[in-house]
């Protein structure tokens, strides 16, 4: 909670807030979870009267709160800084973004400890860096025009069917990952 200060200062320099909001939420996620993988508050984790399942549900339910939060403080910020509302088809799209995000990093954070996490992201940003200054100079532009095309829709049905199809994604991630940590070894 300590970065949503730091979410106004983005706001007041004029950052893309859908960015901010995206990037502010992982991270704040991403530090509750690792706090969570250090062996003294995993082995009381599993300790207290809790099945995994319900530890599982708990981080995900804290992913939709935690995104929540920063949605909220990014409308105020704007409010407060701007004098203007955000839409919600900006809101939703981060909403939508985190969950997306968060259902591929889940699982690979309870299949794999965060040292291996930490390096695989390592070399997928080199590898991004390298397709991006060779192969695919305009990567960056052609995303952001996707996402402006996106976010300038004007029929309703195409983001509820967004909105469905990242839900499914999210409760089928949530599902694996009950699986993974239920056979998961400490």
């Amino acid at each position: 909670m300590i970065l949503l200060p730091a979410l106004f200062v983005y706001l007041t320099l004029n950052i893309s807030y859908i960015w901010s909001g995206f990037l502010f939420s992982i991270v704040i996620i991403m530090n509750a979870f690792s706090m969570d993988e250090k062996a003294r508050i995993n082995t009381l984790l599993n300790s207290l009267p809790y099945t995994r399942r319900e530890i599982v549900s708990s981080k995900y339910i804290g992913v939709l709160i935690f995104t929540l939060i920063v949605v909220f403080t990014i409308f105020i910020g704007n409010l407060i800084i701007h004098g203007e509302l955000t839409t919600w088809i900006d809101l939703m799209f981060i909403v939508c973004l985190v969950m997306v995000s968060a259902s591929f990093i889940f699982p690979f954070s309870y299949q794999f400890n965060s040292q291996y996490l930490f390096k695989g992201s390592l070399i997928l940003l080199g590898i991004y860096m390298v397709l991006v200054n060779t192969l695919f100079r305009n990567l960056n532009d052609i995303i952001r025009e996707c996402v402006r095309i996106l976010l300038s829709l004007q029929n309703l049905n195409v983001y509820f069917l967004i909105l469905f199809s990242v839900m499914i994604l999210y409760v089928c991630s949530w599902l694996l990952s009950i699986r993974i940590y239920k056979n998961k070894v400490f």
